[in-house]
């Protein structure tokens, strides 16, 4: 269904793609050997190279070159054998050579695709341009000196993958799916951390609008967009102020635009070049990069079971929902955690108790499942109590909030709080009779037809006995005794 929206004129369709620059996950720079560790003291991360040095030759880091090619695999991507790097030139004060080194007219990934899911349950394939390493800029700091700038060069040649998208999307929902499943596929590649609040993963998102059956206008591009929250708002913020240009009369100009979000609005930054303006050329210290397709083949071997391979399976292997299988696969540990209480025992009631109450009690403690103070051992091991009946699900629920505040296992709970569940029959038939004989009303309302107040009964006699009788067998008795 495509997304519009109205002006004055009627309906315009959104045409979104969208530019992610995500850092590689590799303990040195693209072409140095200088630390990329993140919050380090500033310019305490920077060699001869970064800080273009004359006569300083640019290394390519073999590592950065294996992530760019598990991505590109991961994204189901043409991995090109022999991809070049370029000098873009222009001058900015954190860029001390004055020119970056990217991949313009061969870059080391080619076409591919990502399937993303939406809120209604539909699918939509999202096409990939292309993905090309380059190095990043440094960082200008503005609010140090009241009349100066400063540099920091800690992250100037760090290494980007800059992954492109097909102008495919069409609503600022599936932007949001487009950036939440790419980010998913490079945690799981273990290619980028996608941690925007650290700018490890950022956004151009290129925007334009048009009449349905159109050919594509002009385009805008909003720069460095550093959350998905941002992009989904800056979407139609953007496009309402192009469709505002056109049906005035007048022309959009392609050009580079900053969002402002506090204002909830986009400003001019520059028109934007073209590639002619940059004057690429090959970098002449470095030769074309040539890998062999075997070692394509050995990365391709070694990759993990990726988020779509691993959700079908969990629904196949454990018996899950399409929905739980795609909460318990959105992140790697979680997926992992889940697998550890799921094997050999019930997947879907595994599932029940993570999305349920497990994933209830992190949330009130603020944490993640890394930090999880009961293990997937110790879940498994109360799925267990409960399916051999030393606890009903009732008590289950009360054993899972101890361990979670005291860190103890779910037998040790049980024993110490005296929690097992009562399946003497003789005591729970004891507790029926007298619930039986107490309600002796309610007992004759049910006979004449208010078949609703066996809950009641049940009711009763789960609190008579402290809710540790067997649930199954309350119902049982309780049904010979009404009934009979």
């Amino acid at each position: 269904m495509t997304w519009t929206i109205e002006g004055s004129t009627g309906a315009w369709e959104i045409v979104v793609g969208l530019e992610v620059h995500a850092q590689v996950i590799s303990k040195a720079k693209l072409f140095s050997g200088a630390s990329t560790l993140f919050g380090g003291e500033p310019n305490s991360q920077v060699s001869l190279v970064d800080a273009g040095f004359p006569g300083m030759l640019p290394v390519i880091n073999h590592e950065c070159v294996a992530q760019a090619v598990r991505t590109g695999l991961g994204l189901k991507a043409q991995i090109n054998l022999m991809s070049r790097f370029d000098r873009k030139n222009y001058f900015y004060a954190d860029l001390p050579t004055g020119y970056q080194i990217s991949q313009f007219v061969h870059p080391i990934v080619g076409e591919g695709k990502i399937e993303i899911e939406l809120a209604d349950g539909t699918t939509r394939e999202i096409g990939i341009t292309r993905l090309h390493l380059e190095q990043d800029a440094g960082k200008l700091m503005h609010d140090q000196d009241p009349t100066r700038s400063f540099v920091d060069l800690n992250r100037a040649g760090v290494a980007l993958m800059e992954i492109v998208s097909e102008p495919d999307i069409r609503s600022p929902e599936e932007a949001g799916a487009y950036l939440r499943k790419l980010r998913q596929i490079l945690r799981y590649l273990g290619t980028c951390d996608g941690n925007m609040e650290e700018g490890s993963m950022r956004a151009d998102v290129n925007v334009s609008v048009r009449k349905t059956g159109e050919a594509f206008r002009t385009r805008c591009e909003i720069k460095n967009v550093n959350s998905i929250r941002f992009v989904t708002q800056v979407i139609p913020i953007e496009a309402m102020r192009q469709i505002e240009i056109w049906e005035s009369g007048g022309e959009v100009d392609q050009e580079t635009r900053l969002f402002d979000p506090g204002k909830g609005e986009t400003r001019s930054l520059r028109s934007k070049e073209d590639a002619h303006d940059y004057r690429y050329f090959p970098d002449p210290d470095l030769l074309p990069l040539v890998i062999e397709r075997s070692w394509v083949d050995e990365l391709a071997a070694a990759l993990p079971e990726l988020p779509d391979e691993k959700r079908a399976r969990f629904q196949t292997e454990y018996g899950i929902t399409a929905y739980d299988a795609g909460v318990l696969v959105a992140e790697q540990a979680t997926a992992d955690f889940y697998e550890a209480v799921a094997k050999g025992r019930d997947g879907r009631s595994a599932a029940a108790w993570m999305t349920g109450d497990f994933f209830a009690a992190l949330n009130r403690m603020s944490r993640g499942i890394e930090e999880s103070p009961v293990s997937a051992d110790a879940l498994g091991g109360m799925l267990d109590m409960i399916a051999d009946g030393t606890i009903n699900g009732k008590i289950a629920k009360e054993v899972l909030e101890t361990m979670f505040e005291t860190g103890e296992s779910a037998s040790d709970v049980v024993e110490r709080k005296g929690l097992r569940q009562v399946t003497d029959t003789g005591a729970i038939e004891t507790a029926a009779d007298e619930i039986i004989a107490k309600h002796a009303d309610k007992v004759a309302e049910y006979k004449s037809g208010k078949d609703k107040l066996f809950g009641f009964f049940v009711g009763q006699v789960m609190k008579a006995t402290a809710g540790k009788a067997n649930p199954a067998m309350v119902n049982e008795i309780l049904k010979a005794r009404l009934d009979g």
